[in-house]
């Protein structure tokens, strides 16, 4: 029995090794490799494009066009504005069409690879009227290419996955799904109005050069750092395009019982854009002056924007940050400290030259002032009166630190706010400026 089984199997192997052999025989004798290791398919000039047509089979084609300032819209199945990088990425692509390689140079029948009625379709018009269709087709037996062909060309290629993928996009894909469409280099001023229970406040930031101040709800210094990611936030927000009208009505209800979290306008050359957000539990939707309806947004988005005053406010009490002072002035009580900054060295009152190390600890104290609080009231007289001169003479800043409970009240020359600073901030400051030593003679 044993022997017999033996002779089954080996039999079965030899019909199977026969079977591959036949087959391996028939795909090498079918295909006819190019001597181009990765031959065009398609080669066009993007700047000459001004019809973009992709169409899945048995869908309407997604229709674009550029217009005459060269901007690029969504003319079917419905009229939307183009997320332009989207666009110049796919006629990037078709710019320069590569395939896996050829595999016939003439193909009479197109249907065992389904090209006569191709899963995807993708047209280009140029300026002289001319257009060109790529077709792409099954995929091959391994799984990882695509047939593909040029519409009236007998050639039959393979392109690999990622090729379709680069091109294969619906409307949901290339529409501009910014929430937001200010140019943000120039914009001027942002209104941010919380919303959310126990945080409600207005907070108005405008542009200075390159910085930016908190005009409302009174002239405070910002902190850049979160201005700026503000912006960032407010300029890369994105909304999820619904799949269907079913989805667009259940935004707008979610909207509508939704707990309102903020609202902010943009301001700048390009008007004024105004987005409000709402949460509904885990889920936050918005709606903008840029495009109509509501839309589901990244949840990320909600948590940018649920932000306190203080979390933007400026909490550095000196703005003169890593660059070298020119002078320093210090008043404690009876004490009186002077320091002058000239080229590398540092110079006390009395025109003797300042061991750098301890200089430079004092300029560092004076760094990290900053405040853990901001109160409403607390600033009595002062004790400590400070001085800085810095960016050439031009910046000069004048800061009083009064004595309150544990803590310090500091307060900045013409400014409303109260900066609540640490007792120990205070005592390195003092203990740093007390620490001062002449420079050693050099020797002789």
């Amino acid at each position: 029995m044993k022997s017999r089984g033996l002779l089954i199997a080996a039999a079965l192997l030899a019909v199977l090794s026969g079977l591959i052999w036949w087959s391996n025989k028939k795909q090498t004798s079918e295909v006819k490799p190019s001597a181009e290791a990765s031959p065009k398919i398609l080669t066009l000039t993007q700047a000459d494009v001004t019809r973009l047509s992709i169409r899945h089979n048995g869908e309407p084609a997604v229709e674009l066009a550029r217009n005459d300032s060269g901007t690029w819209q969504i003319a079917a199945p419905q009229t939307l504005a183009a997320d332009q990088d989207s666009v110049s990425s796919i006629l990037s692509t078709l710019s320069s069409y590569h395939s896996e390689r050829l595999l016939e140079e003439k193909v009479t029948d197109f249907a065992p690879y389904g090209l006569t009625q191709p899963s995807l379709e993708v047209a280009v018009t140029l300026k002289d009227n001319r257009s060109q269709k790529l077709l792409i087709g099954d995929q091959t037996p391994a799984g990882n290419s695509y047939y593909a062909a040029l519409a009236g060309d007998p050639r039959l290629f393979t392109v690999a996955g990622y090729n379709k993928t680069n091109v294969d996009k619906t409307v949901n894909d290339l529409r501009d799904r910014r929430l937001l469409t200010a140019d943000f280099d120039k914009v001027s001023q942002i209104e941010l109005a919380n919303q959310k229970p126990g945080k409600k406040q207005d907070i108005t930031f405008a542009r200075e050069k390159d910085s930016w101040q908190i005009l409302k709800p009174k002239p405070y210094r910002a902190q850049s750092y979160p201005v700026e990611e503000l912006v960032r936030t407010l300029k890369d927000a994105r909304f999820d395009a619904p799949s269907g009208a079913e989805e667009a009505a259940k935004n707008a209800v979610a909207f509508a019982s939704a707990g309102r979290l903020a609202v902010v306008m943009v301001s700048g050359a390009s008007g004024t854009h105004e987005i409000e957000v709402r949460k509904a539990k885990d889920d936050c939707y918005a709606k903008s002056s840029a495009v109509s309806g509501v839309y589901k947004v990244p949840a990320t988005l909600g948590s940018s924007l649920d932000k306190t005053l203080d979390d933007y406010r400026e909490k550095k009490l000196f703005d003169f940050a890593y660059q070298e002072p020119d002078k320093i002035e210090i008043h404690d009580g009876s004490k009186a400290y002077f320091v002058t900054h000239t080229g590398s060295d540092w110079w006390g009152p009395d025109g003797k030259k300042l061991e750098e190390a301890g200089a430079q600890t004092l300029v560092g104290k004076l760094r990290d002032l900053e405040a853990g609080k901001f109160p409403d009231s607390g600033f009595g007289q002062p004790s400590i009166e400070l001085t800085v001169t810095s960016n050439g003479g031009k910046r000069v800043e004048r800061v009083s630190i009064a004595k309150s409970g544990d803590a310090y009240i500091a307060k900045r020359a013409n400014e409303p706010a109260l900066y609540e600073i640490s007792a120990s901030a205070v005592t390195d400051l003092q203990k740093a400026a007390a620490d001062l030593k002449p420079a050693p003679e050099p020797k002789k």
